[in-house]
């Protein structure tokens, strides 16, 4: 990554003011571009980013875009605007979905410039460029998916983009692992802990509660409109995973309603091996 590029984040969300703010902290030129002025002028007042007035000239000049957009958008975004795009931009993205985005933007890209696909695997139950946060990268990973139209060069521009955010850990998927993996460990967790809420009155629960169930739901104050999207565009992997947990949800009711301490043992001690050995990883 050079510091004399200029870089602009598309999206002054949680995550793209988030690495908007962490990019200016180590020193590069960023600017922000987003439909919410009141996002622009708080980026610009907080030293987020330089820029407190959103133009064209935003994109024209930008040498690296980074999009903070929602998945449903993100690629008519890229039709809309590639006439604006430097030649030989670099663009990235940080959704959390990759099936009928990469591709598709790589397409359009043609002739233009290069679209390296990123997703940190990270985020809080709030949002906003008000929420922004760089500590949270910091106990995540980096996921860098590429394909055969990347070059060498755009994926060591996503190392680097992982190295200078401090990442814990970065790895490189391809589209169709990336969403098999993303579906079981951040969608079904989410799936469940909406379910959760949603299947007892929690007004008084307050009371009463444990760390158990505080840690469980805490992921059940979703964003509606993200999740949706994210859910739905990713729904074949996801309903088998549901599909797959609804099985184990079937073998403990039917054991604990059988009394049948010798399954529920058996489901418990795996539980706890598997468990363990993700701690030590």
């Amino acid at each position: 990554m050079n510091k004399d590029l200029n870089y602009l984040v598309v999206g002054l969300g949680l995550m793209g003011g988030s690495v908007a703010k962490a990019l200016s902290l180590k020193g590069y030129q960023v600017y922000g571009y987003d439909t919410n002025l009141s996002s622009i002028e708080f980026g610009y007042q907080n030293g987020i980013i330089k820029n407190n007035i959103v133009s064209e000239e935003l994109i024209k000049n930008a040498d690296v875009i980074i999009l903070g957009l929602y998945p449903s958008i993100i690629v008519s975004w890229i039709k809309e605007h590639k006439h604006l795009f430097k030649q030989n931009v670099l663009i990235t993205d940080l959704t959390g979905i990759k099936t009928n985005i990469v591709n598709p933007i790589q397409k359009e890209l043609i002739g233009i410039g290069e679209f390296i696909s990123l997703h940190p695997m990270c985020g809080k139950e709030t949002s906003g460029v008000e929420h922004s946060n760089i500590e949270m990268f910091r106990v995540a990973n980096l996921i860098i998916v590429p394909t055969e139209s990347n070059s060498k060069e755009s994926i060591d521009f996503a190392r680097d983009f992982g190295e200078n955010l401090e990442f814990n850990n970065i790895e490189i998927l391809s589209i169709d692992e990336h969403d098999k993996m993303i579906s079981f460990l951040s969608q079904l967790p989410h799936v469940i802990a909406v379910a959760l809420m949603n299947s007892h009155e929690s007004d008084s629960l307050v009371r009463y509660t444990g760390d158990s169930f505080r840690d469980l739901t805490r992921i059940a104050k979703i964003n509606p409109y993200l999740w949706s999207e994210l859910f739905i565009m990713n729904k074949e992997n996801l309903i088998h995973d549901i599909d797959e947990f609804i099985k184990i949800m079937e073998l403990l009711k039917e054991s604990i309603n059988n009394e049948d301490t010798v399954v529920l043992h058996s489901l418990f001690k795996e539980s706890k091996r598997r468990r363990e050995n993700f701690d030590k990883k």
